[in-house]
């Protein structure tokens, strides 16, 4: 059947239940992924079961990242996310049996192969580079946050739409900058991401459990979560070319409320199914209360609700354009339906799947604000983003040994490539690699 073609997934043998819900949310991808992992309720790593219950709260790096995958495979989130040795010897003990089924992902983790290759490389990088770039990027989330709330400040009290424009681009900052932070063990920089109105549980979930691990494929949220206002996926099933076009219409409307987007689903599925609120939802209240108390009593707290939203949908905007244009989309980037490479490694995988901004790389500053050094980040999550440029040459070095490449490009570059990809509706038939 024509329907079960275009279902068919490039990374695994099934085609992800998820995608078949009402609304597409993290509850309902973390529900789909516990019915297709074949990982018997409890946690898979490879072809082996373990029972993390009684680790939950001892794990290191915060029981949240251990009680939300439960009942899947974490393969390659274990992989990806542990550098050193310990943690593979660590687990042994809580293996309760061999899995009943093989994994239903075609991705490969070879010991021999590019990714463990690489690991062990940067590995021992680690051990002599100078880690000070890592405390410069506590002090520019710092100053940024700050920022976010002085002109905030500033555009309740004077009514200014500079200000107001600033603290809309600097809250967008604080919220890309924070990226850096939840990925990483419990720590408070990731809450200050829930200050535009997304929340980094939620985050942790949709980005690095399943953005990372399966980008531009049926299991990326990221790219399920905008359709069908966008779609990247090059199948007319989905979406069809004249849609597509109308997308270029709707794209600027979709990236100034993707803010209150995100929100108001997870408010709905909370009523509607179980909740998936928390807290920490209402931190971004801090930035009109702030701006009411700030401004000494010049402004009304009416007001300051208003340039609140109005700097919420700046910000929105902002990341939209960064974000949505940094890495992942253009016509020479894989993208479910097009043609693998032979080499399955997870690794490799990652690198088909972007293109970095070279335009960036100069900058600690521009890298931590514009999703800069990706594939290196990709590849290693928990590492701080100023630790990254230090790994360019082993980097290197493993790609020309298992014939990769780092591809690069600008900013409007990758503006153009991801309209371009938009509009894509034909697979590409040259796999990654395979030269022109």
């Amino acid at each position: 059947m024509v329907v079960e073609t275009w279902k068919k997934s490039g990374i695994a043998t099934k085609f992800p239940t998820y995608r078949n819900s009402s609304l597409v949310t993290v509850h309902s991808w973390q529900k789909g992924k516990q019915q297709d992992d074949e990982a018997e309720g409890l946690w898979r790593i490879k072809d082996s079961i373990y029972d993390f219950t009684s680790f939950i709260d001892k794990h290191p790096g915060g029981p949240f990242w251990i009680r939300e995958t439960k009942g899947t495979d974490i393969t390659e989130a274990f992989e990806s996310h542990h550098l050193t040795t310990a943690p593979e010897k660590m687990i042994a003990k809580y293996k309760v049996r061999d899995a009943a089924k093989p994994r239903i992902y075609t991705l490969t983790l070879h010991e021999d192969g590019f990714y463990k290759t690489l690991k062990e490389k940067v590995r021992e990088q680690l051990k002599t580079i100078d880690k000070s770039p890592k405390r410069r990027s506590d002090l520019i989330h710092l100053g940024i946050l700050l920022s976010t709330y002085l002109f905030a400040v500033a555009c309740a009290k004077y009514d200014s739409l500079l200000a107001l424009i600033l603290a809309g681009v600097a809250l967008c900052w604080t919220v890309i900058v924070s990226h850096n932070y939840f990925h990483r063990r419990d720590n408070w920089q990731m809450y200050t991401f829930n200050l535009g109105m997304m929340n980094f549980c939620s985050w942790r979930i949709s980005h690095a459990m399943s953005h990372h691990i399966y980008p531009n494929s049926y299991m990326d949220l990221e790219l399920s979560m905008f359709e069908p206002l966008l779609c990247w996926v090059p199948n007319p099933h989905i979406k069809s070319k004249a849609l597509r076009y109308v997308s270029w219409v709707t794209e600027p409307l979709a990236y100034a409320i993707a803010f209150f987007l995100q929100l108001g689903t997870r408010i709905f599925y909370s009523l509607r199914h179980a909740n998936i609120m928390y807290w920490h939802d209402l931190l971004p209240l801090t930035i009109p209360l702030v701006m009411y108390y700030g401004s000494g009593g010049s402004a009304t707290l009416l007001f300051c609700l208003r340039q609140w939203l109005s700097m919420t949908s700046i910000a929105s905007f902002a990341f939209c354009v960064i974000g949505l244009n940094a890495a992942h989309h253009d016509p020479e980037i894989y993208h479910e339906g097009d043609t693998n490479r032979e080499d399955r490694d997870w690794g490799l995988f990652q690198v088909d799947t972007i293109i970095d901004r070279g335009d960036l790389k100069w900058s600690q500053f521009l890298v931590l604000t514009h999703f800069g050094d990706h594939v290196l980040h990709h590849l290693f999550p928990t590492l701080d983003h100023g630790l990254l440029p230090a790994l360019y040459p082993v980097l290197y070095d493993t790609l020309d040994q298992f014939k990769g490449e780092l591809r690069e490009c600008n900013h409007i570059e990758h503006m153009i490539g991801q309209h371009k990809q938009l509009l894509r509706t034909e697979p590409n038939p040259r796999a990654p690699g395979a030269g022109k």
